[in-house]
């Protein structure tokens, strides 16, 4: 991959096919990447230098929310709220950091800010109203949008909320593009497929098995409803010590080890049914749990907040959609089905199924012919 990326880095600069959006695409991604060598080093070179300023709040109608701010030495042209998914870690989460800041060094100003509720595993209309409010403060701000608009960023179950909160009237002519990373367009939809792996159906989309971490935080979410009232709270911090764990496998393996041992134990010392739910989170046994949580999705269709397909009105700034193609968490097909919809409904929308995407971050290991759609993707965008 390193010398295909080289390859496709060596046709901008000799052809002169690519403005300077797509240098800045294509650098972008060579630096999200973490290729290395001298590709990487090229790339780093033709990246403006970042500085972090020091971490901030942001007001929403329901208190502050944990924000940083990361800043392109030499100025930039628009400002960019990024807000991640379902993380504890939130705005510390180490590749969101990164993303960030490869992000700025293109020449935008990136905002992260940490969503509460989705650090606490709870998909909410909180989060959806969070985002409103974050990007109706920072579009009103001279110094970070001097035309009164801000780009907006959300990752996973962020990106579908983001959709839905530029649709609204408060932000619509204040938002300058919306992009929906690795998101989703109906969230019933998308946990009857993480409890069940069924999916629609749509010509050229693969469907995969889904993965275990998603099922898990459909379980945490309708803990209430599966298991004694007594039992909700510590089944659900079992849960979160066995996400605890999955998260610190990106850090430090010796103690990601040890936070499972944990939830093993505590399911142990629960009682049933709450001990065996545990137990399947702790084996990642999705055939066993997912058939306890299909009799609930329902409750979850009657809120428009959390599904863009769902929403009252749609974005009027240009949407971009990228997403993994074999995506095991919200699978890809929900971003094909969002833009029909939203193509429906008279949203501009651009949108990208990429095998150099996993989840919501980049795969260095898929073939050179995505590199050139990847980067067109990122071109577009930049130039909003």
């Amino acid at each position: 991959m390193r010398r295909r990326l080289a390859v496709a880095l060596l046709a901008v600069l000799l052809l002169g096919y690519l403005s300077l959006p797509y240098a800045r695409a294509l650098s972008f991604i060579v630096r999200a990447a973490n290729m290395g060598g001298s590709v990487e080093a090229f790339a780093d070179s033709r990246a403006a230098a970042v500085a972090v300023d020091p971490d901030t709040t942001i007001a929403t109608r329901y208190g502050l929310a944990p924000a940083r701010l990361y800043r392109p030495d030499n100025g930039f042209t628009r400002t960019v709220l990024l807000v991640p998914g379902i993380h504890a870690m939130g705005i510390d989460e180490p590749r969101l950091m990164a993303l960030a800041k490869d992000l700025a060094g293109t020449g935008v100003a990136v905002m992260t800010m940490a969503l509460p509720d989705l650090q606490g595993y709870v998909i909410s209309p909180r989060s959806t109203d969070q985002i409103e409010d974050a990007v109706g403060v920072l579009s009103r701000r001279h110094d970070l949008a001097p035309d009164g608009r801000v780009g907006l960023i959300g990752i996973s179950f962020a990106g579908g909320m983001s959709i839905v909160a530029a649709g609204r009237p408060s932000i619509r002519d204040r938002t300058a593009f919306v992009l929906s990373f690795g998101g989703h367009g109906d969230l019933p939809r998308v946990v009857k497929y993480l409890c069940t792996g069924e999916a629609p159906h749509v010509e050229g989309v693969e469907i995969h098995p889904p993965h275990d971490y998603g099922v898990a935080i459909v379980l945490y979410g309708m803990a209430h409803l599966v298991v004694p009232r007594e039992q909700a709270e510590p089944l659900r911090a079992g849960i979160r010590t066995f996400l605890s764990a999955s998260q610190l496998t990106l850090v430090d393996q010796r103690q990601a080890d040890a936070t499972f041992a944990k939830a093993r134990d505590m399911a142990s010392a629960l009682p049933e049914p709450a001990a065996s739910y545990l137990a399947y989170v702790n084996d990642r046994n999705v055939k066993a749990l997912g058939p306890v949580l299909v009799p609930h999705i329902a409750a979850l269709a009657s809120n428009p907040a959390v599904s863009p397909q769902r929403a009252a009105s749609v974005p009027a700034a240009p949407v971009y959609l990228l997403h993994g193609a074999d995506d095991t968490v919200i699978p890809s097909v929900e971003s094909v089905l969002l833009a029909d919809y939203l193509e429906s409904k008279g949203a501009g929308v651009r949108l990208l199924l990429s095998r150099l995407i996993t989840h919501a971050e980049v795969d260095k290991s898929a073939a050179a012919t995505e590199t050139g759609k990847l980067v067109s993707f990122w071109a577009s965008v930049l130039q909003q």
